[in-house]
């Protein structure tokens, strides 16, 4: 019988931290953690892999453990079942654990774009559809069947190049700001881009919009990333001239047009370790990573500042807690498997389809 999660809610972080070491020494090889650069610390400690999702799922997939436990979301552990050798086991600590981004593109409403778009144009012969990595794996099998692709905010730009000399358009879903900030930097014009309202008729466009389109981006966004803004890069140069400024491409345009700099999770990370000793650096993405990169940053004499004046981190990623993963490293331990992710056949093959697409591009 698997143990209950009602015996772990009320044990403190330090127990928790005995049992999960305790349990990761029984399992040895056969179990892997990874843990999400936007995990809090209590979890991320843990983690035999660090890093972006892409990059988890494949160390995973190249490891020789029986068990993988992502500490991250539920997308994530999609990937990393779809990418993993069929005798591994993908587990997520907290099934809760979801995106609320990745929650705004369901298949439902992606189909209903697609056959809307349809009315005005030849969907198959003029739209390669484009899903972010952060995104169901049911809409990556979507591409998957519609000659369609994965990217993530690392490669995005390739992908975008890749989709272009296959067909004249791009459906890009679910995040506005990585397809705006990306294509921009490609140079597609602004009103060459146009926004997907997903709650309206024909996306609150007209024809002529979407005939004049070349990247149709729906109405999705992070939540954390959305917290940035302009004016708080104007007023800490204002205080700090001399400040690098560093955005993930899951900011607002507006934010990243103030940049320096604009890149993935891993971008930001190589960027702010190879600067100069004494440099300061304004960091737009998450809480728990700006956390982190300072305290290893701050030894060299560098500043790394979190842009946000307010607390802005990932509520869904934060669900996973030692509590959680305490509870299925010990069931792993007693030879129970809880909280199983296993993508569908159907599902899974289509959307593996998608992702060896980016892949072979990237």
């Amino acid at each position: 019988m698997p143990l209950p999660i009602q015996d772990y809610a009320l044990l403190d972080d330090d127990e928790c931290d005995a049992r999960i070491s305790a349990a990761k020494a029984k399992l040895g090889s056969r179990c892997v953690i990874l843990g999400h650069h936007y995990q809090r610390d209590e979890v991320f400690k843990h983690a035999d892999f660090s890093g972006d999702s892409l990059k988890l799922s494949r160390d995973a997939a190249n490891s020789e453990a029986e068990y993988i436990v992502f500490c991250g979301v539920h997308f994530m552990a999609e990937v990393a079942d779809i990418l993993s050798r069929p005798e591994q086991i993908a587990i997520l600590p907290d099934l809760a654990a979801g995106c609320s981004m990745a929650d705004m593109a369901n298949l439902m409403k992606v189909q209903k774009c697609w056959e809307e778009l349809a009315q005005v144009l030849d969907v198959e012969s003029q739209i390669t559809p484009v899903t972010y990595i952060n995104s169901a794996a049911d809409l990556k099998a979507f591409c998957g069947q519609h000659d369609g692709i994965v990217c993530t905010s690392s490669n995005a730009q390739k992908i975008l190049t890749w989709s272009f000399a296959q067909k004249p358009k791009v459906l890009f879903f679910p995040d506005q700001h990585l397809g705006r900030n990306t294509g921009y930097r490609m140079g597609i014009p602004l009103e060459e881009m146009v926004t997907w309202d997903f709650n309206k008729p024909m996306g609150g466009l007209t024809e002529e919009q979407i005939l004049n389109a070349k990247m149709i981006l729906w109405n999705g966004y992070c939540s954390v990333h959305q917290a940035f803004k302009p004016e708080q890069i104007d007023n800490f140069l204002a205080r700090y001239p001399e400040t690098n400024v560093i955005a993930h491409p899951e900011a607002c345009f507006e934010v990243c047009e103030k940049a320096d700099f604009v890149g993935s999770t891993e971008y930001i990370l190589k960027t702010v370790r190879a600067a100069e000793p004494d440099t300061r650096w304004l960091v737009a993405t998450e809480l728990n990573l700006v956390n982190r990169l300072h305290e290893e940053c701050k030894s060299q004499g560098k500043n790394v500042h979190f842009m946000s004046p307010t607390l802005c981190m990932c509520s869904t990623m934060f669900r996973t807690d030692p509590q959680h993963l305490a509870w299925v490293m010990e069931n792993l331990a007693a030879g129970e498997v809880i909280n199983q992710i296993a993508v569908l056949p159907e599902v899974a093959g289509p959307a593996k389809k998608a992702l060896d697409n980016m892949l072979m591009v990237s």
